[in-house]
């Protein structure tokens, strides 16, 4: 067992803790020692030497301290991991795992106590991704634990995000345990979908859209669907699930549509009511003179960091334009943002701009954010990212 430091925090920053924020910046800190290891075991307390909270160190600079309990007594051990992995799949297995659905998040970072730690369950398997400098110093033991709790048929790492780079940190995407097949099968909501956990998007799916695709069915009766930034097809199958007349997937990856007509077909749904089409999705908006009942748009993130906040504020109004002006009368459009720099609140304000300069009065019929196995701490904003409103003309 690592040893664990002790440190002081400020009597003016001890609110965020007290109220079960997650992270500790630097300048909360009274001093930081020399020789702190990332990963290394840490209990902080205020200047009257009161307990506040348990986590890891991870970095000198910026977020130093990440935390994970808020039990004084609380050894951080196998078992201490072997707790974590149980309450978070408690509750998956309770609201999220069933019958029809056998792929969802397993853990997901802050939010259950594992910071940095990401693991999404696809059938028989687990894919994992150790964010930070500090919970990759713990990963085999977060493994061996991962392999007791759930008995996987294989774990695949694909710690290959940029920001393993700015920790330092090279990328991983490789086999830690048992065996990955080229395509891992799944259910959701009772559909079947392939997914390419090596190569795919993410994990390889989007798990996290798995209530708005099963939402989207009721609107998709009678429509011609356009599936904007399509994938592989997930909110395709929905469509066709919930009776469109034909669906168009747009998609600038090979890979994918040919996954998106994979997983229409997987579902026995006729191929002939649907397009496959390579091309830069604004391209295909800025060029159309189709018209739909509905079209979604669920983009990568447009503003990955606070520079590119302007950019990618100028890049959702300009494909929700584009999108509003091919809506038929009294269609729908379901439009995402998946950029944690930018607020749901504005998010909306940018809809409706792009709304009044396509000269179109959008309603809202339903707003999501996060599915339940992607839960969120209440006080941890910086960890909501995912933003849907399903608008209707």
């Amino acid at each position: 067992m690592e040893q664990t430091i002790s440190l002081t925090v400020n009597q003016d920053k001890i609110g965020p803790i007290k109220g079960f924020h997650p992270w500790v910046f630097s300048r909360a800190i009274k001093k930081i020692p020399d020789g702190l290891r990332p990963g290394q075991p840490v209990k902080l307390y205020d200047e009257y030497n009161t307990f506040l909270a348990q986590g890891y160190f991870n970095s000198y600079s910026q977020i130093t301290v990440r935390i994970w309990s808020y039990d004084e007594q609380e050894k951080i051990d196998d078992e201490f991991f072997k707790r974590r992995i149980k309450t978070a799949y408690k509750i998956r297995q309770e609201y999220v795992e069933s019958t029809e659905t056998d792929a969802f998040r397993l853990i997901n970072g802050e939010n259950d106590l594992l910071p940095g730690l990401i693991v999404d369950k696809y059938e028989r398997y687990l894919v994992v991704q150790f964010h930070t400098r500090g919970i990759d110093a713990w990963r085999d033991k977060i493994t061996a634990s991962l392999e007791e709790i759930i008995r996987p048929a294989g774990i695949y790492e694909r710690s290959d995000m940029p920001v393993r780079e700015t920790e330092g940190l090279i990328r991983n995407n490789r086999l830690i345990l048992g065996d990955i097949p080229d395509f891992v099968e799944i259910k959701e909501n009772g559909f079947r979908f392939l997914v390419d956990i090596r190569h795919g998007q993410k994990t390889g799916f989007f798990l996290d859209q798995r209530d708005k695709r099963k939402a989207f069915m009721k609107y998709a009766k009678d429509a011609s669907v356009l599936n904007c930034f399509s994938y592989t097809g997930g909110f395709s199958v929905y469509s066709m699930a919930g009776g469109a007349n034909r669906v168009i997937n747009v998609d600038t990856s090979v890979d994918a549509l040919d996954l998106a007509r994979e997983n229409i077909r997987l579902n026995g749904f006729n191929l002939d009511k649907c397009k496959f089409i390579r091309i830069d999705a604004k391209e295909y908006l800025k060029n159309c003179e189709e018209r739909f009942e509905a079209i979604i748009l669920d983009p990568p993130a447009f503003i990955k960091d606070r520079k590119k906040m302007k950019e990618g504020k100028v890049g959702y109004k300009g494909i929700n334009e584009l999108a509003m002006g091919l809506i038929n009368e009294g269609g729908v459009l379901l439009t995402c943002s998946c950029s944690a720099h930018l607020g749901l609140e504005d998010f909306r304000y940018l809809l409706s701009e792009a709304a009044g300069k396509a000269h179109r009065p959008f309603k809202i019929l339903e707003t999501y954010i996060h599915g339940i196995d992607h839960l969120q701490l209440v006080p941890f904003t910086e960890g909501s990212y995912l933003k849907c409103l399903i608008l209707s003309l």
